[in-house]
């Protein structure tokens, strides 16, 4: 037992690292009594610590502590995505006004930020119930103080507020599902579960429900619908560079724990099929259910989202029917279907932060999230104007950007496995999105600014530098993605691929 602990420890770093890393922030803040941002640098050369020592981890396939965490190819493509949004969200804060008035309590931001980190990893490789739901949680509770940390603004408090009821609640219809499942199986690590259920089980309706239970709280997290209500309001009252990891990176977790989680313990164990088959659960047809979230997601995300004004709320619901288009490479759960959703991840990455970003910019500069009040921008500030455009048009899936790259391999899958009506309406909507983000680009460029903001924006080349990193991957994997198909493809050895 004392072997394979120390043995798993070694195989452990990356967490431990961002652990220890959570540990000095916290040592650090107590020690330097000036407002500034020397505890976000520490948690910055942690991630990237934490990334090296991750890609030394890179072509190993094996579990550790008693098989409650999966070292695998998969676990390691989604924490390398999620230290990659760590490290531009720590960019993103430490140039926010928002953040300003809160500097004494700025250590307790990025002590926050690092547990967060470290539960979505978990939530990616945790292959035990126990340890999925302590990951889970962990996720949830860091991220709903991160929510309401500008709490002298009143909409911040308020969207806290109705992140953790809905939190609580989903949460808590999850752990219920789980018990069910336990129950009927006997098991709590997801290949005991496989097993179980290979042979045969009597209490099919239970199975469903507790499916259909743990459903709830995996579809709160991805913020599909009807799992959604949250997203809007939360994204409009927490800090930008909070709404931007809860749209990337707790999207990242939420599918690579509902990937590895339904692929593992209801597909047949010798492998995926060409299909993507339920093949060890009858009742309901899960797939079916799926797409239907998909299509509800995709709809309702775009045609609501061309009502709204406040341009965070535009991103929450393109974010709802973002997770609509990814939804549709879970339906498949065949191997090109997973492989397409990582693509996707991977581009939506760049794409989302890169609008995230400018629109933190000009906050900082006009204190506004109006659309309407965006009118002159592109003017006052091209190169930020551009670069909106350029990430806004490939969220819509127009080439030659990043975005359409991800929206053919996704769509094509759903083709190839002959989900026709899912592809046309995702086609449908993707015409509707055009609409709502190119609004924001016509207020930019078609119309004067107002006279009393008629100077030039100018910002720092630190904030160019950031814009150009997001910026340049968004146009390159447009036109070059073989590495990345590569990536993928080689990332899914978890499923016997």
């Amino acid at each position: 037992m004392v072997e394979q602990t120390l043995y798993s420890i070694s195989q452990f770093y990356p967490e431990i690292i961002i652990t220890l890393t959570l540990c000095v922030i916290i040592v650090t803040d107590l020690l330097i009594k000036e407002e500034n941002h020397t505890t976000g640098w520490i948690l910055l050369g942690g991630f990237v610590l934490a990334g090296l020592t991750l890609m030394l981890q890179f072509g190993r396939n094996e579990s550790v502590f008693f098989d409650m965490i999966a070292i695998d190819p998969f676990s390691h493509f989604f924490k390398a995505l999620l230290l990659l949004t760590g490290i531009f969200i720590i960019l993103f804060s430490v140039q926010s006004r928002e953040l300003n008035n809160y500097m004494h309590r700025i250590g307790e931001y990025y002590m926050l930020l690092a547990g967060m980190m470290l539960g979505m990893m978990m939530m990616v490789s945790s292959s035990n119930l126990l340890m999925l739901f302590l990951a889970f949680e962990l996720t949830s509770i860091s991220s709903y103080v991160l929510v309401g940390f500008t709490k002298q603004t009143k909409r911040s408090s308020e969207s806290s507020m109705k992140y953790i009821i809905y939190g609580a609640v989903s949460s808590g219809v999850m752990l219920y599902g789980f018990s069910l499942l336990i129950g009927i199986t006997g098991a709590v690590d997801i290949y005991g579960i496989n097993e179980a259920l290979a042979g045969g089980t009597e209490h099919a309706l239970l199975l469903n429900i507790s499916i259909l239970m743990i459903l709830v709280g995996m579809g709160f997290k991805i913020a599909v619908v009807p799992f959604h209500f949250w997203a809007p309001d939360v994204y409009e009252g927490a800090p930008v560079s909070i709404a931007a990891i809860l749209a990337v990176a707790s999207k990242i977790a939420a599918f690579g724990l509902l990937i590895r989680f339904f692929s593992v313990s209801f597909i047949d164990a010798g492998g995926l099929t060409e299909s993507g088959s339920w093949q060890v659960v009858e009742g309901i047809h899960w797939n079916q259910l799926l797409g239907v979230m998909a299509a509800l997601a995709m709809i309702l995300g775009n045609l609501t989202a061309l009502r709204q004004d406040n341009i965070k709320r535009m991103l929450a619901y393109s974010s709802i029917a973002h997770a609509g288009y990814i939804l549709m490479g879970v339906v498949i759960l065949a191997g090109e279907g997973i492989s397409s959703v990582m693509i996707y991840l991977f581009i939506y990455l760049f794409m989302n932060l890169g609008a995230f970003y400018v629109v933190m910019l000009f906050y900082n500069k006009t204190g506004t999230e109006s659309i309407e009040k965006y009118k002159g921008l592109g003017k006052r500030a091209p190169l930020q104007g551009v670069a909106l455009t350029i990430f806004l048009v490939s969220l819509t899936g127009i080439p030659p950007t990043g975005g359409f790259v991800a929206k053919l391999y996704i769509f094509g899958a759903a083709v190839s496995a002959g989900w026709i009506w899912l592809v046309a309406i995702a086609g449908l909507m993707t015409i509707v999105s055009l609409f709502y983000y190119i609004r924001v680009v016509r207020n930019m460029y078609f119309y004067e600014p107002e006279e009393t903001a008629v100077k030039p924006i100018r910002f720092n080349v630190w904030s160019n530098v950031v814009l150009f990193a997001l910026l340049i991957p968004t146009l390159l994997l447009g036109i070059y993605f073989a590495p990345l198909l590569e990536f993928a493809r080689n990332s899914i050895h978890m499923f016997g691929m």
